[in-house]
């Protein structure tokens, strides 16, 4: 729901800053090593994010109502998704270089231009088809070379099972987005974002028996502090979309590429390849190509919408 007087500068600046704090998070993340056991990690993401969500929805005094829920098997299943979307892409964010696994990350969205049309019943025409099938070419190129690695030995496959980690945690996000899809038409999003951190804490913990390793005070530190700046960027990434249409703030989100580059080479020596910037130049132009059109679709039905009004 946005603000009575929307301020496009304002959702901008929001999403920008959502975007920096995830970076801080994915760097954390990293930083922790990657003899973690992933859903440790997920973990320590979910459950910190509670905190900044908590005060945020005490501090607007929506707390108490975000647990209003008309749907609790929904979010539970988006919660489950969720959560192994999250486990996915965090084993891949540990065993690539960060930009590379920012880029194939892109993924998700040209996915869920699909899954919508597959289980929403979603209108999608030829135009965003033809964006989506470059899309996931220009993926393929990020991917492929990866995939040639499984010969070479334990490094070269880790490398390998990153990249496949990653886009099944695309496939995964996109399906959990179809799912939020469905919630929204009957919650709030504070609720989704509540339910979603508290689902994915619980889930996480089911993998205790499996790895779990006790942390270094570095690493605990790292963690939380990827916890908190996970809740703090879901609660950026909401209010910006409370100021500004989707169609204006969602190509900002292709800046997590320029700054993931930055921080992989000046804190990981990630230097990335040529096959990773024409798939990713190929799969940002894909997501601005079906960004524009959902726009220009949004135009066409509002003023269809206001010529079926009756005037006076």
């Amino acid at each position: 729901m946005h603000d009575a007087h929307p301020n496009p500068l304002r959702g901008i600046a929001l999403k920008i800053a959502s975007v920096i704090v995830f970076l801080v998070m994915s760097t954390c993340i990293k930083a922790a090593g990657s003899d973690i056991a992933t859903g440790q990690i997920t973990f320590y993401r979910s459950a910190f994010a509670l905190l900044p969500i908590i005060a945020y929805l005490s501090a607007t005094g929506r707390l108490f109502a975000a647990f209003h829920t008309r749907d609790f098997g929904g979010h539970i299943m988006r919660g489950f998704v969720g959560i192994l979307a999250m486990s996915c892409g965090f084993y891949g964010l540990i065993h690539l270089p960060l930009p590379e696994a920012i880029a194939i990350g892109y993924a998700m969205p040209l996915l869920t231009v699909v899954f919508a049309a597959l289980f929403l019943k979603e209108t999608v025409r030829l135009y965003r088809w033809s964006a989506v099938a470059v899309g996931l070419v220009g993926v393929i190129i990020i991917v492929w070379p990866r995939l040639t690695l499984f010969s070479e030995g334990s490094v070269g496959a880790s490398e390998a099972l990153g990249a496949l980690a990653v886009l099944l945690s695309a496939t995964l996000g996109a399906t959990a987005m179809v799912l939020v899809r469905k919630l929204v038409r009957s919650e709030r999003t504070e609720t989704i974002v509540l339910y979603f951190s508290l689902s994915a804490s619980l889930f996480s913990l089911l993998s205790l028996p499996f790895g779990w390793t006790a942390l270094s005070l570095n690493a605990f530190l790292l963690l939380a502090v990827a916890g908190i700046c996970g809740g703090i960027a879901q609660i950026l990434l909401t209010e910006s979309y409370r100021h500004a249409d989707m169609s204006t703030i969602a190509p900002f989100e292709y800046t997590s590429i320029l700054l993931g580059t930055v921080i992989g080479y000046l804190l990981f020596d990630d230097v990335p390849t040529l096959h990773m910037l024409v798939g990713t130049l190929i799969v940002i132009a894909a997501g601005i190509f079906i960004i524009f059109r959902e726009h220009r679709l949004g135009l066409e039905r509002r003023a269809a919408r206001k010529a079926m009004t009756p005037q006076g």
